[in-house]
C-alpha cells in the first residue's frame, strides 16, 4: 500500500483504462472536480470569478492527525458538472470508513515504540550533568554522567596525588551546575629567617605561597621576585622577614628594622663601624632574631715586655776519689734569660688580664757540673775518738746538726765557720753535712788545734 494519498498511474492501461483515486479529502473539497485536468488560463486574459463553494467540510470530518487543507475555489460550471460524481465518491468514502479501525490497530504498536523512545530520551537527558572543572587554574565546562568527583576525575584522566587538593573532596556526589577544583601540589624549599624547611604548596606564585604560609612579605628580603611562577617541579627560595634589633654601642642604643642575614650586617646598617680589635657580644655571622639586643665591645690594647730567668740544670757525676757526702762543683751554673710579650686589653674601658702573646729566649742557661764522692768516709781519728763529742755538741748547738747562730757565721753541731769547714775537707756549708761527717771534721780539728776552737764548751770533751 503506497504511502502517497494518490494511486500511481499505469501507462499500460492506456487512456481508457486510467483510474485516478483522489484522496478522500479531495472529493469533499472539490465536489468531484479534478484539479489536475483543469484548464490553464492564458497569461493576461481577464476572466470572471464565478466560484461558489458547493460544499465546505466540517472540522470534525477531517482526520485528527492532518492539518486543515487549503480550500481551492472552483468555477461554478465545474461544480454543477461534478455533482453526480461527488455523490458516488461520498458513498465510496463511507465504505472505506469501516476499514479505518484496522488501520489504527496497525499503527498502535508504532506509536508505543515512539512513546518508549521519547521516555528513554527524557531519562538519558536527566542523567547528563553540566559540570565546571578547573584543573590547576584552567576552567572548562563539560557534560558528564559521573556520579561523584572520583568518577569524574577518572573519566577526564585527571590524576591527583597525596599533595594535591581537590574540592569538593573525592567521593562527593555531583549534581548539574557543580564546580570541581583541582589544585596540584608543588614542592617548596624555603629558608625562612635562617631555618630551612621543605613543604608543599598549591600556590602558583611566590606571593601566593608566602600568603599561604602566613609570612609577611612587607619589608622582607626575597631571593626571587614575588611574581615568580612556581611550576610543578617547585623552586628554592630564601626569605628574611623584617625584624627589630637593638644595637648597644658607645653608650647609646640604636633600634632598627632590618632583614639582614647576619648580626654583622645589622650592625653595619645601624651605622656602627668596628675598628681594630672591636668585637660583638654574639657571633657576627649568626642570624639576628626579632627583639635581640647586640652589644658592640670597644677594645683598646697595648703590649708589655717582661724578662724572666731560665733556671739552669745541675748535672752530678760520681767520683770515687772523694769521700761520700763530698761534692765538688766543676762548673757553676748560670740561669738563662727570656723575653715575654704580654697583650694588655681594655674592653669598654675595663682592663683585662694580660695575655701572653710572644716568648723569646735571649740567653740559654748554662748547666752546673758537680762531682759527688762515693768513697766511704772514715769515722775514726786517732787521738780524738775517746772524747765526749756528744756533750760538746749539746753545749754548742743543742745537739742539732743544722743549727746556725744568730749572725749566720757558724753552723752545724760544732758551730764551724765556712772557711774552717772547707779547710778540713768539707764542701759547702757545715750545717748541710751529715752529723757523722761533722763529728769526723771536728775530731780532725781537735787533733790539729786541741779544744781551742771551742773556748766556752771545750771543757765538756773531758767530762
Amino acid at each position: 500500500m503506497s504511502s502517497s494519498p494518490y494511486e500511481t498511474y499505469s501507462p499500460a492501461s492506456g487512456p481508457q483504462s486510467q483510474s485516478f483515486e483522489e484522496p478522500l479529502l479531495e472529493e469533499s473539497l472539490y465536489g468531484g472536480y479534478d484539479p489536475h485536468t483543469a484548464e490553464t488560463v492564458a497569461y493576461g486574459v481577464p476572466y470572471e470569478d464565478t466560484y461558489r463553494p458547493a460544499y465546505e467540510p466540517q472540522a470534525s470530518q477531517l482526520p485528527p492527525t492532518l492539518p486543515l487543507p487549503l480550500t481551492l475555489p472552483l468555477p461554478l460550471p465545474l461544480q454543477q458538472a461534478a455533482g453526480g460524481r461527488a455523490h458516488e465518491r461520498r458513498a465510496a468514502r463511507r465504505r472505506k470508513g469501516s476499514e479505518r479501525p484496522d488501520a489504527i490497530r496497525r499503527l498502535l504498536p508504532q506509536a508505543l515504540v515512539v512513546a518508549f523512545l521519547a521516555g528513554g530520551t527524557t531519562a538519558f537527558v536527566a542523567e547528563d550533568k553540566a559540570i565546571e572543572l578547573s584543573v590547576d587554574g584552567k576552567p572548562r565546562t563539560l557534560h558528564t554522567f559521573a556520579d561523584d568527583v572520583t568518577e569524574l576525575l577518572a573519566d577526564e584522566g585527571v590524576a591527583v596525588g597525596a599533595h594535591d587538593v581537590v574540592a569538593p573532596a573525592p567521593g562527593t556526589a555531583l549534581a548539574s551546575g557543580d564546580e570541581v577544583r583541582v589544585h596540584y601540589g608543588r614542592p617548596l624549599r624555603i629558608t625562612l629567617d635562617g631555618e630551612r624547611r621543605e613543604l608543599w604548596t598549591t600556590a602558583h606564585t611566590v606571593e601566593e605561597a608566602l600568603r599561604q604560609l602566613g609570612v609577611r612579605a612587607e619589608g622582607a628580603y626575597l631571593s626571587l621576585a614575588r611574581s615568580q611562577k612556581i611550576d610543578r617541579q617547585g623552586l628554592t627560595i630564601d626569605v628574611r622577614t623584617e625584624r627589630t634589633v637593638t644595637i648597644m654601642a658607645d653608650g647609646r642604643a640604636r633600634t632598627i628594622r632590618t632583614n639582614a642575614a647576619t648580626v654583622g650586617e645589622a650592625v653595619t646598617e645601624a651605622g656602627i663601624t668596628l675598628r681594630g680589635e672591636d668585637m660583638i657580644s654574639v657571633a657576627a655571622a649568626s642570624f639576628p632574631r626579632d627583639g635581640q639586643t647586640v652589644t658592640v665591645l670597644r677594645v683598646t690594647g697595648s703590649k708589655e715586655v717582661h724578662e724572666e730567668a731560665i733556671p739552669f740544670d745541675v748535672r752530678r757525676t760520681q767520683d770515687a776519689s772523694l769521700f761520700k757526702g763530698t761534692e765538688v762543683v766543676d762548673q757553676a751554673g748560670r740561669p738563662g734569660l727570656r723575653r715575654v710579650t704580654f697583650a694588655i686589653r681594655a674592653v669598654n674601658g675595663v682592663k683585662q688580664k694580660p695575655r701572653r702573646v710572644r716568648t723569646e729566649v735571649v740567653r740559654e742557661p748554662r748547666a752546673q757540673l758537680v762531682r759527688v764522692g762515693s768513697k766511704p768516709r772514715p769515722t775514726s781519728v786517732q787521738g780524738a775518738d775517746h772524747l765526749d763529742w756528744g756533750s760538746l755538741a749539746a753545749c754548742e748547738s743543742g745537739g742539732r746538726p743544722n743549727a746556725v747562730d744568730s749572725s749566720g757565721t757558724y753552723g752545724g753541731l760544732y758551730q764551724f765557720d765556712t772557711r774552717t769547714w772547707q779547710s778540713l775537707g768539707g764542701s759547702g756549708r757545715p750545717q748541710d753535712a751529715t752529723a757523722t761527717e761533722q763529728t769526723f771534721r771536728a775530731k780532725r780539728l781537735y787533733v790539729k788545734r786541741g779544744a781551742g776552737p771551742w773556748p766556752h764548751c771545750g771543757g765538756r770533751l773531758h767530762g
